[in-house]
């Protein structure tokens, strides 16, 4: 192996070599996202079967993610208060048992759509405190030198993960039954939380907690907003991922709705989007440039052209095929947008701030779900493509021909709400 290759190989990898902690982590993570994306997968056909119903299947977003919307920041007070590790061995365990519990309902044919709705709501519940603890644990394992390249393998395992995942639930389906799939992610689980037990407490990168004081939240909110650095992007990722990103409405309404295929069309459209997310995620790790507003606009574009030659694809491979470099966009755009908050914000907020992402990221499916699948019922998966892409583009436009399309850094960033987050004014706020 050429040197070049060695040294490319050792700097895409660098933050798992550099720390067993988050070589477990990332581990346990990999195989339990094969299992939630099996689930993910087996609910969306589930409720189709029931249904039929696009409409149904946003209204199940809601459920799943609303309590992000609302719960969320919360999530991010305790994150920043809290060991970490006991917060995500929590929120590990109970997602295991509400997967095991649909497994039960759906194998012993009890299941109705109500029962899919509550367990989705009280996932969206655990997700609130999960992913905002989740986001900001990884500096703690691998530190700020390599968070960038941190995020990234994450993002690998995880839509390497998506990959294997659908195209599995898509075949046991066919096969099995949509039970097994619920049972399997149910198992995975056992993988992240024995990867936390495993961990070393004296090689964690314990970063400095928030005091326990009154107005942390309204004081969270008010230093992102008053921070140029961290606002800005939240701005465009949460219209994005409102309105452009809805793929657990879009991509099974196009396998059913417009190319008449059964559950394997749809596993394998969201096993092509999960490769190409896989290969941008990798390709992220291995860059060394600091994440900017222009560059968000570039993976933006580049997201909303190939959503738009989607809506006029002839057949389901050709679909398929456009559904790769939809990924790797997708995947780009999102982890220099997760990059760029995590490496602005101050170590003692970045659990609020990561929760603020979150509900951007998760807690926008509550609105843009339900209004994309109506829409999508009124004017078809083709045109839902088509509009959501033209979307993309103008925001693009509008970041790239702004003044924000001009590389922030943290020294350029204003930071004077941060020593109020801590002190007497946050205990009034």
């Amino acid at each position: 192996m050429s040197p070049r290759i060695t040294q490319a190989w050792r700097r895409t990898f660098a933050s798992a070599r550099g720390s067993r902690n988050f070589r477990l982590f990332l581990s346990g993570q990999f195989i339990s996202a094969i299992g939630t994306w099996m689930t993910f997968t087996a609910t969306s056909w589930l409720i189709l079967t029931l249904t039929g119903s696009g409409t149904a299947l946003g209204v199940n977003a809601a459920l799943a993610f609303g309590p992000v919307l609302v719960l969320g920041p919360w999530g991010g007070v305790l994150a920043d208060r809290f060991d970490k590790r006991r917060i995500l061995t929590f929120t590990q365990g109970t997602a295991a048992v509400i997967s095991l519990t649909l497994a039960t309902i759906v194998f012993t044919d009890v299941v109705s759509l109500w029962m899919v709705f509550g367990l989705s709501l009280a996932s969206g519940i655990v997700t609130s405190l999960d992913n905002p603890t989740r986001q900001s644990f990884y500096v703690e394992m691998v530190g700020e030198g390599t968070l960038t390249n941190a995020v990234s393998l994450n993002s690998a395992a995880f839509t390497g993960a998506r990959i294997i995942g659908p195209a599995a639930a898509g075949i046991l389906i066919a096969t099995v039954g949509m039970a097994i799939c619920f049972l399997i992610d149910g198992i995975s689980y056992l993988a992240v939380l024995t990867a936390l037990l495993a961990m070393r407490g004296a090689e964690m990168h314990v970063q400095r907690r928030s005091t326990r004081e009154r107005g942390h939240l309204a004081a969270g909110l008010r230093y992102v907003w008053e921070t140029g650095a961290l606002r800005r992007p939240l701005v465009v990722m949460a219209i994005v991922f409102t309105f452009v990103f809805e793929w657990q409405v879009l991509v099974p309404l196009l396998a059913n709705h417009t190319f008449h295929a059964g559950p394997g069309a749809f596993g394998l459209l969201s096993a092509a989007a999960g490769l190409g997310s896989f290969v941008g995620a990798i390709l992220a790790a291995n860059r060394n440039a600091r994440p900017s507003m222009h560059g968000l606009g570039v993976w933006l574009a580049a997201v909303g052209v190939t959503m738009a030659l989607v809506s006029v694809a002839p057949t389901l491979p050709v679909a398929m095929v456009l559904m790769v470099p939809i990924g790797f966009f997708a995947m780009s755009f999102m982890i220099t947008g997760n990059t760029m908050l995590q490496l602005e914000a101050k170590p003692q907020t970045r659990g609020r701030v990561m929760a603020l992402y979150g509900v951007v990221f998760l807690g926008s499916t509550p609105i843009g779900a339900p209004l994309v699948g109506w829409l999508a019922g009124i004017l078809g998966p083709r045109l839902m493509f088509l509009a959501a892409g033209s979307l993309a583009v103008a925001v693009a436009l509008a970041v790239l021909w702004s003044r924000t399309g001009s590389r922030v850094t943290r020294d350029e960033a204003t930071f004077e709400p941060v020593a109020a987050l801590d002190g007497p004014e946050a205990a009034t706020a």
